[in-house]
């Protein structure tokens, strides 16, 4: 009875701190990192301004802790696709491309939370650390998914292909964050395949497997 109980007030206290950065991604993507001040967060999850400091220290911490469910949730939203994904490395690859270039990560709103706390990365050091340890996260698995290609290549290159295949890959993100509407369907995927393939010297979009490549016209 005791381990249920505090597995319940686990569950709670874990449910309360997601509604609390929730809430203060809320505010950034509507009104940047000025927005999401302790009050409002307070205010739009429903609780007082001191419970927020149960769960957090100082309101940096909490604006940390945001930045880093963002930027989890996008790499797990890239990543998700692997799990089902062929054995062939090239089909692997391509499909983590795609995926890294559609909806739900390429959303206007994340891009605005995104926009909203860079400015923050340059002045405070934990900050850019958070930023730091999710792109270096996944440049890794990118970094990992193009040294799985059948092929001989050493650290030095597969580490400058991850930088030069993350920096296509991060452009069009933006783009297609800020005018989604300047895309038709499935055209940020081709484009990037296009391009993270001719980096790597191969066809990503004849990589694709079937059920991926239907879904870009």
């Amino acid at each position: 009875m005791t381990g249920e109980r505090r597995k319940y007030v686990r569950e709670g206290e874990e449910r309360r701190r997601e509604a609390l950065i929730s809430s203060a991604l809320d505010l950034v993507a509507e009104g940047g990192a000025p927005a999401a001040t302790v009050r409002a967060i307070a205010d739009r999850a429903g609780v007082t301004p001191g419970l927020i400091r149960h769960y957090f220290e100082t309101k940096e911490d909490l604006t940390r802790a945001a930045y880093a469910s963002v930027m989890q949730r996008m790499i797990a939203d890239s990543s998700a696709v692997l799990a089902a994904a062929p054995a062939d490395p090239a089909a692997r690859l391509a499909v983590f491309v795609a995926a890294s270039l559609r909806p739900p990560v390429v959303d206007p709103a994340a891009l605005s939370i995104w926009a909203g706390f860079l400015h923050l990365v340059q002045r405070d050091p934990a900050m850019r650390e958070v930023h730091r340890a999710h792109y270096l996260g996944y440049r890794d698995l990118l970094q990992g998914l193009i040294a799985a290609l059948p092929r001989p290549a050493d650290p030095a290159t597969l580490r400058a292909q991850a930088i030069a295949c993350n920096a296509v890959i991060d452009g069009l993100w933006l783009e297609g964050g800020a005018l989604p509407e300047a895309f038709g369907p499935g055209e940020l995927e081709r484009i990037g395949l296009g391009a993270v393939g001719a980096l790597l010297e191969l066809d990503l979009v004849a990589a694709l497997p079937p059920e991926t490549a239907k879904d870009m016209p």
